[in-house]
């Protein structure tokens, strides 16, 4: 198999998004149209980087019924992937949009065990795999995958000579540090988790990713701040990118559609500058989907222009 990205999804899930008046106690609440979508965080970059004409292969575990919708998902979008048999149910996500106030509430289900032997069978298939430029792992560990988990993908990822990118949160982001993986992508509460500080302003989320770098923690380190944009680090430099204001329809799949775009830029050989700016657009762009649709490509090349890139 030769593929140049891959993504790597230990958590994946069914997205279920709908839209309800409003949203009460011990009410039947009539939704709109139900749309389901592939998800789970490596999916979600997967499907960003298919509309960009990227080669990726996503990876992920799946069983049960819902196991075999989210692989019909999946092939639907025409995402080459590779699928790892579980005996547990896969899990569903579900959005509700509260038309009346234009709030959104997300309720995400627990996913299923992954046992010691779908784990193994997860790490020999990427280890099988060749010519990979990138591995990018997302998203949350299930019950039964080791805290570890993404260390030991940042080492296989080494032994294949392609760099790893890895955006989660807690003790996995923790682990997967010790083995210096080439990119982590925190958002602002998972950077204060992750240092132990009370970080606030751009200087002190500044200081502490140039720390992370410092102590070869990881080769970059790219900063969600929602709103208020995004701060890349790296050796050769720190870059603050701000978005133009927009209104936002749905925030699901903002952080990866930042990662995926900003790994396409990277990989088709970008500076960090603009890979920066092309991560704004992608999560700007998710901004303006509704539900679980993640950014749109027309809307990402709209976008970039727009997006005030500032060298720190």
């Amino acid at each position: 198999m030769s593929v140049k990205l891959v993504t790597l999804t230990l958590n994946p899930a069914v997205d279920v998004s709908t839209s309800v008046e409003r949203i009460e106690a011990e009410v039947k609440m009539r939704c709109g149209e139900a749309h389901r979508d592939p998800g789970g965080g490596g999916i979600n970059v997967a499907r960003v980087l298919l509309r960009m004409g990227a080669d990726v292969t996503a990876l992920y575990p799946a069983g049960g019924v819902t196991g075999r919708l989210l692989q019909e998902l999946v092939e639907r979008e025409g995402i080459e992937d590779v699928v790892i048999p579980v005996t547990g149910e896969t899990r569903e996500s579900f959005t509700a949009f509260e038309r009346q106030t234009g709030n959104e509430f997300r309720f995400v289900l627990a996913g299923p065990e992954l046992d010691k032997a779908a784990w193994t069978a997860t790490r020999n298939a990427l280890e099988a795999m060749n010519g990979v430029l990138f591995v990018v792992a997302s998203g949350s560990l299930p019950p039964g995958a080791p805290e570890e988990a993404y260390a030991e993908i940042a080492h296989v990822t080494r032994k294949l000579g392609a760099r790893l990118a890895v955006d989660t949160s807690g003790v996995a982001l923790a682990a997967a540090l010790r083995e210096r993986p080439y990119l982590i992508k925190p958002n602002l509460r998972e950077m204060r988790e992750l240092t132990g500080l009370p970080i606030q302003t751009d200087e002190e989320t500044l200081d502490a990713a140039r720390r992370l770098v410092g102590e070869k923690k990881a080769d970059v380190v790219a900063v969600t701040l929602g709103a208020d944009g995004a701060m890349l680090v790296c050796e050769e430099g720190s870059w603050r990118g701000r978005a133009p204001e927009i209104t936002p329809v749905s925030s699901v799949g903002a952080g990866d559609s930042f990662l995926a775009m900003l790994i396409h830029a990277l990989a088709s050989g970008q500076g960090m500058s603009e890979a920066l700016r092309a991560g704004m657009a992608g999560g700007t762009a998710a901004l303006l989907s509704p539900g679980t649709e993640l950014c749109r490509r027309d809307d990402v090349e709209r976008l970039l222009p727009q997006i005030s890139i500032e060298e720190l």
